[in-house]
């Protein structure tokens, strides 16, 4: 990259964009509010390039509205650096007057990109990397919604049959398709065991003799009809039904991240690592781009992913370590279970978490510290294009 001559700072809106430029004194060169659609930002890439073609874009959103322009800027060969919102409106409590506006944000972005020297370019990612960043949110989304769903479930189930509601585990798929059918003491009565058993069996249901047995003893507790009764039955079978497709959905987001992440090149070298899964390691390339290049080194790596202890010292103390602020949450929950996953798989993982806890740590000290250990096999790993191997391969003397 050649020196910038001049610095294009983007405050990022939904509908609209405003790009100040400012140059190496810090002097504006252009300020302009332009709509998120692409011919006007093909007329803003011009225009700025106009003005200088050593330009050093900077945004504060690398994703959302700001995907068409980063593409845009992509593809005209533009550098782009990235800023935290946090990190702008830090900065802009230096700068002078207390009134906030997307001219004066986009100025602290440009000016910021202009005096530092610490901000990492943004690189886009591939296909596949890209591809299932999308995917597995998605099934992220799905998860929360599938929760908030068997939540609402039990406390409408409550208000007819508390009994039932209490036996049955709403996160399993028996119980659930049991909720589509029978919901009401009475209507459970009415079938019978053998009925219900058979009902479910038709429906693939495991463990259909018991789940059967269970409901109709929960229902010969509760001989009271209970007002609202039909209704709130109704209401029950709709929500099962909305468990039951979420389900369904979840399971075909999941083959669809599967045959996605195994189309990626590093895909067997993180699958070969204990406790790295399909799901784990398409979450790990969609947190990082899937290219590893752009962190120089496994404690960066481990640092994004809030592995890596920052120093809070301050005049007599010292030595204070502390995880940092800023860190990518879904990176570390990805690293955190494939730790806590290999312990059931890997001698190794297993014999560095028992000498964590003899050392006094915790539970969750000691995978943490597992986490930060796999961080630099992984780095390893990828790096070489080599697969796990539990004791390093012996080289034969000529």
């Amino acid at each position: 990259m050649t020196v910038p001559q001049i610095w294009a700072g983007v405050d990022i809106g939904k509908t609209h964009h405003h790009c100040v430029v400012i140059n190496t004194n810090g002097e504006r060169l252009l300020s302009r509010r332009v709509q998120n659609d692409e011919s006007d930002l093909f007329q803003l890439i011009g225009d700025v390039l106009a003005i200088s073609p050593d330009a050093l874009w900077a945004v504060d959103l690398n994703h959302g509205g700001a995907a068409l322009l980063l593409g845009l800027l992509v593809n005209h060969g533009q550098p782009v650096a990235y800023l935290t919102g946090f990190a702008v409106h830090r900065a802009s409590g230096t700068y002078r007057g207390e009134g906030k506006t997307d001219a004066k944000d986009a100025f602290v972005i440009a000016d910021q990109a202009r005096v530092r020297r610490d901000l990492g370019l943004l690189r886009p990612g591939d296909d596949i990397a890209v591809d299932l960043r999308t995917l597995t949110a998605r099934r992220l989304d799905v998860v929360f919604d599938r929760t908030r769903q068997i939540n609402r479930l039990r406390a409408q189930l409550l208000e007819i049959f508390p009994g039932l509601e209490r036996a049955l585990d709403l996160t399993l798929k028996g119980p659930v398709m049991l909720l589509t059918g029978y919901q009401s003491p009475a209507a459970i009565r009415r079938a019978g065991v053998r009925r219900i058993e058979t009902w479910l069996k038709n429906r693939k249901v495991r463990g259909a003799a018991t789940l059967a047995r269970t409901a109709v003893e929960t229902a010969q507790g509760q001989l009271t009809a209970l007002p609202g009764e039909k209704l709130a039955a109704a209401m029950v079978a709709r929500l099962a039904k909305a468990v039951m497709d979420l389900d369904a959905e979840i399971a075909e987001l999941e083959t669809l991240i599967e045959a996605t992440f195994r189309q990626h090149p590093h895909a067997e070298v993180i699958r070969s690592l204990p406790g790295m899964g399909p799901r784990l390691g398409a979450e790990f390339i969609a947190a990082t781009g899937g290219d590893l290049g752009v962190f120089g080194s496994s404690d960066r790596l481990a640092g994004f992913a809030g592995l890596a202890p920052q120093p809070r010292d301050s005049g007599r103390v010292s030595g204070n370590l502390r995880r940092p602020k800023r860190y990518h949450r879904g990176l570390l929950r990805t690293l955190y279970l494939s730790a806590m996953v290999s312990l059931q798989c890997c001698p190794a993982s297993k014999a560095y978490y028992d000498r964590k806890r003899r050392e006094g740590k915790g539970h969750k000290q000691a995978l943490l510290a597992l986490a930060r250990r796999r961080v630099n096999v992984l780095w390893a790993m990828i790096r070489d294009g080599e697969c796990y191997h539990e004791t390093p391969p012996v080289t034969l003397a000529a």
